[in-house]
């Protein structure tokens, strides 16, 4: 008999221009959502919805809402929220440069952006968003307590074993979804469903972060790359070869595990968007280990396709279901210091 998993596949369907270094106001363009029809097969063909988190500037543009209303309407795909504070108003001159990590900014200002994200939403589609992801997984605490307040039940935010300077840190984070502790989130409900990445050993991950927190400069930062590209395996196809997917699936499994939650970006599809999708012929090399990793974790699971906010509906209460958060830890560097200006660790 096989083991049963639910299975989340998410989309960060978004503006062009990202990985240049740099992060107008006013994108390049959306040319990237056209190219979600290369995934089209893993909903009809395979029944596995997708979660579309959007983008401001993607929800205010009238080709790409059409091209995701039937989406929504024919593929039973969910529509949810994607926060680039750098291209949503309101905008405002702040002591460091974009994209500037959300726990630097006026509370007033990041609440009044996703506000305005959860509007444009609401105003093409018909339907509020519940489903969330901060962008560059810059999920602070002061992003996370706005959450609720601004309509959202499930965030998907959080990315175990993974480091980005400047942002929060939630390397020791478990893989299963669980709720944010209530008392730390003034009363309010929040599910958390982490993408699917996993230490190579059990306990690895620790020893590493600990070995790191000794270390100054970017050695720190180093020593937690160099981890993440040896030490650990996950389900994205952008960042990882089908071997390593399929291996991120046994080992989560073997562990207990018994959700999977798989990104990629929009851009990754549209040929020339990201550095390491340069080519047409690099594009359908992704979207191939997409589709075969898929249909190699059907043949040996039970897989439910759901959207982040099925799978906020299908989750037990938070006195079943443990708070599996280990660390947190986000530090503002002063105005002028090497780390407002990109580096790393300071």
């Amino acid at each position: 008999m096989k083991s049963e998993l639910k299975l989340v596949i998410t989309v960060d369907v978004e503006e062009e221009g990202l990985f240049s270094g740099r992060y107008p106001q006013v994108p390049p363009g959306v040319r990237s959502v056209r190219e979600l029809g290369r995934l089209e097969p893993v909903s009809r063909e395979l029944g596995l919805p997708l979660t579309l988190l959007v983008t401001h500037p993607v929800a205010v543009d009238p080709e790409c809402g059409r091209i995701l209303d039937r989406w929504r309407r024919q593929l039973g795909a969910e529509i949810g929220a994607h926060l680039h504070p750098w291209c949503t108003p309101p905008f405002a001159d702040l002591a460091w440069p974009e994209p500037v990590p959300s726990d630097f900014m006026p509370r007033s200002l990041l609440k009044a952006k996703l506000e305005s994200l959860a509007k444009a939403i609401e105003s093409r589609w018909g339907e509020k968003p519940e489903a969330f992801r901060m962008g560059r997984f810059d999920l602070g605490p002061a992003v996370r307590r706005l959450l609720p307040d601004c309509g959202f039940r499930v965030d998907s935010s959080i990315v175990p074993c993974r480091f980005g300077p400047g942002a929060a840190d939630h390397f020791l984070a478990g893989n299963e979804p669980f709720w944010w502790d209530e008392e730390e989130m003034g009363g309010s409900s929040l599910l958390e469903a982490p993408l699917t990445q996993v230490a190579l050993w059990p306990g690895l991950g620790a020893c590493v972060y600990r070995a790191a927190l000794g270390m100054v400069g970017g050695g720190r930062y180093r020593l937690l790359s160099i981890f993440r590209t040896l030490g650990v395996v996950g389900i994205q196809p952008a960042w990882f070869p089908l071997a390593s997917m399929r291996w991120a699936v046994r080992l989560h499994h073997a562990r207990g595990g018994r959700v999977l939650v798989m990104f990629l970006h929009s851009t990754e599809l549209l040929a020339g968007a990201t550095p390491d999708y340069p080519t047409e012929a690099s594009v359908r090399r992704l979207t191939w280990r997409i589709r075969a990793f898929l249909q190699w974790l059907a043949a040996r699971y039970a897989v439910e396709g759901v959207t982040l906010s099925r799978l906020h509906a299908s989750m037990p209460p938070a006195r079943d279901l443990p708070n599996r958060i280990a660390r947190v830890r986000c530090s503002a560097p002063e105005s002028g210091s090497a780390a407002a200006r990109g580096s790393p660790w300071p």
